[in-house]
């Protein structure tokens, strides 16, 4: 018997205990989840394949919120994940902030998918932030499912974007926007303080709350590379 607890208590350890997730992070998550299909559910607006099968990580931020209209502050709560040779990494949660972006549309938030396009994209915030611009450059992404093929995005840009508001979409420039890492909220998911590093890495599993919104991402990179060969 005492064999039995000693075996049963070494198994219990060799899994990962997640704790009780916060809604509002199930939320969000489930949120992020949504604005990726809206943004891929459009063939002639949605992210080409071709950009698909290159991207190293993937941020979306279910909605970019105008803080004031004196100075124009907005401000977002985004979730990212990145590509691993073990699959898609689970996901970290990130701020955005900064002065006023070049999309606004009557004070409502606007959904945003940022592709890394290159190993820099996302890199610095493994350290802690960077600034766009400034840490990683980013631009407006080609949208249809052909229409990365001929250009030279790969070049220009650590970061591609794509946006919508209100069921439409356009571009949003992020020039002296910071992107940092949630980390408070980041522990809350995983019930345990790990680096971004580690997480995006792929070496701690995704959690229970969060496997939809890795699925979602895995799914449509998925079915880019099928339709490339």
């Amino acid at each position: 018997m005492k064999r039995l607890v000693v075996l049963l208590s070494l198994a219990a350890l060799a899994i990962p205990a997640f704790a009780q997730v916060p809604q509002d992070l199930i939320n969000r998550l489930d949120a992020a989840q949504q604005t990726l299909n809206n943004i891929m559910a459009v063939p002639d607006k949605s992210i080409p394949e071709s950009i698909l099968q290159e991207a190293t990580c993937v941020g979306v931020v279910p909605g970019l919120l105008k803080g004031a209209f004196i100075f124009g502050a907005e401000y977002g709560q985004g979730v990212v994940t990145c590509r691993t040779p073990r699959g898609w990494s689970g996901p970290v949660f990130i701020r955005m902030a900064g002065g006023s972006w070049g999309f606004q549309i009557g004070g409502k938030g606007t959904e945003l998918v940022l592709v890394a396009v290159n190993k820099r994209g996302f890199q610095d915030l493994l350290e802690s932030k960077f600034k766009i611009g400034a840490g990683a450059s980013a631009a407006a992404g080609p949208v249809g499912r052909d229409a990365g093929a001929s250009t030279n995005w790969k070049m220009q840009s650590e970061l591609l974007t794509w946006s919508r508001a209100r069921g439409l979409f356009a571009g949003v420039d992020l020039n002296g926007v910071s992107v940092t890492q949630n980390k408070g909220d980041t522990q809350l998911l995983y019930g345990a303080p790990h680096t971004f590093k580690q997480i995006l890495d792929g070496y701690v599993p995704v959690p229970p709350t969060a496997r939809p919104f890795v699925r979602t991402v895995a799914k449509y990179f998925h079915e880019a590379r099928v339709a490339a060969k």
